[in-house]
């Protein structure tokens, strides 16, 4: 039997935890491209301890700050999304991705908070540490929902029972509400947590997932996007009931299409994952339209760095690095290189800079947006075929090593190279 279990509106009941005065009023948490990594002064940034491909690692936090410290621009302007919105201030229309000075004028009374990531990253691993205890197999799907696995655990008679005494154990230790889907398929159980939402506990058994699926419409499913919504409904899918009639067209599709209708039907027996290794490791940042590319490239650098950082503490060797650059109007560029050569962060930036002078293929644009992300990791690090560049790479690397040390107990903007600032 799976368990699927998600934090109600998360980041607003983290800040909802001991504050009383955001109880039962209309909340939300927004968020803003994190640009301070750009500015000369220091700032504060501390590690996740939460692991998985769906987190960032460097957390900065901005308890400090008010409403017009963090969203409000020089200009006057409003700026930033709201990311979660309470369930008093989606009933006034409030949704995540919306901008927040729409939100505020949907409604007006509408408190927002700037975001808090060092508190949210602690929450999930508290969170995390405590499933672990109560529950054999787990799985962290994102930041904050895990799928359980309690097959031979928990008697089926019984798991419904077990959901709503795990559901109450977590909000009286973190003060978390939760909703809690249970089903004996993997992708049900979490199709049923959000008919459980709010802090409710939604059991489906085997013999009624044909009813409970059948007037869903299939936005509502996990995995099946906007892309797969059309193609749907091009051959008059609108229902999740639906698919299970259709099962010679979605086994047609081969493995995608199969593995989709067994998932609807409930009828596919996939374990949890317990590995969440990253294959690739990224960062960007977006800002307003920029044109000087010596601040372009300054901002290369800094991504860099940060990167570098991000790599030296998987404890990884990527062999790929890629950047893309988005440009006004929607216009974008992509490029890659491959490299045989063990990590270090000198290599890195010079690499990534040569990159960007390709990649920059509309010099008399304005830029919007800079990633990088690095990729196809080797476990072994790779030497150079070249003499030279083998003993350049084992200085680098062993100096790349003491700077990691110095900035694993100082900070990352520790040491900075001397174009950065």
């Amino acid at each position: 039997m799976k368990l699927h279990i998600d934090i109600d509106c998360f980041f607003v009941s983290a800040h909802r935890i001991n504050n009383p005065r955001y109880e039962n009023i209309p909340l939300a948490v927004g968020g803003r491209s994190n640009l301070s990594i750009f500015d000369v002064k220091k700032s504060t940034r501390t590690m996740s301890q939460v692991d998985g491909a769906f987190t960032s690692s460097i957390l900065s936090s901005n308890d400090d700050k008010s409403f017009e410290d963090y969203y409000v621009d020089p200009d006057k302007r409003v700026r930033g999304i709201i990311t979660t919105s309470s369930y008093e201030a989606r009933q006034f229309g409030v949704k995540t991705a919306m901008p927040v000075a729409e939100a505020l004028r949907w409604c007006p009374q509408l408190v927002v908070l700037p975001p808090n990531y060092p508190l949210y990253h602690d929450l999930s691993h508290r969170f995390k540490l405590l499933l672990e205890k109560e529950i054999p197999s787990i799985e962290q799907f994102s930041i904050d929902e895990f799928f359980g696995d309690i097959t031979g655990w928990i008697d089926d008679e019984d798991v419904y029972d077990f959901a709503v005494k795990l559901k109450q154990k977590i909000y009286d230790d973190l003060g978390l509400p939760v909703s809690i889907g249970v089903s004996k398929s993997k992708w049900i159980s979490k199709l049923a947590t959000e008919f459980a939402k709010p802090f409710g506990v939604r059991y489906i058994k085997t013999e009624r997932v044909s009813d409970f699926i059948r007037e869903i419409p299939i936005s509502k499913f996990p995995g099946i996007g906007k892309g797969y919504q059309e193609r749907l409904k091009n051959y008059g899918i609108s229902t999740l009931g639906q698919i299970r009639h259709k099962k010679e067209l979605f086994y047609s599709w081969k493995k995608p299409g199969i593995q989709l209708y067994n998932r609807v039907c409930g009828i596919e027996r996939e374990g949890i994952s317990l590995a969440q290794s990253k294959k690739s490791i990224g960062i960007g940042r977006t800002f307003d339209p920029l044109k000087d590319r010596v601040e372009l490239k300054r901002r290369v650098t800094i991504l860099c760095r940060y990167l570098s950082f991000l790599v030296i503490k998987a404890k990884v060797n990527p062999q790929s690095f890629s950047i893309k650059i988005n440009y006004e109007y929607n216009i974008k560029s992509k490029n890659y290189m491959n490299t045989n050569r063990r990590f270090n962060e000198a290599y890195f930036k010079k690499s990534m800079l040569e990159l960007f002078d390709m990649n920059d293929i509309h010099p008399t644009h304005n830029v919007v947006q800079l990633n990088l992300t690095v990729s196809n990791f080797l476990e072994n690090r790779l030497t150079s075929l070249n003499l030279f560049e083998y003993e350049e790479d084992l200085k680098q690397s062993k100096l790349t090593t003491e700077i990691q040390k110095l900035r694993n107990k100082f900070g990352i903007d520790i040491i900075k190279n001397a174009s950065e600032l």
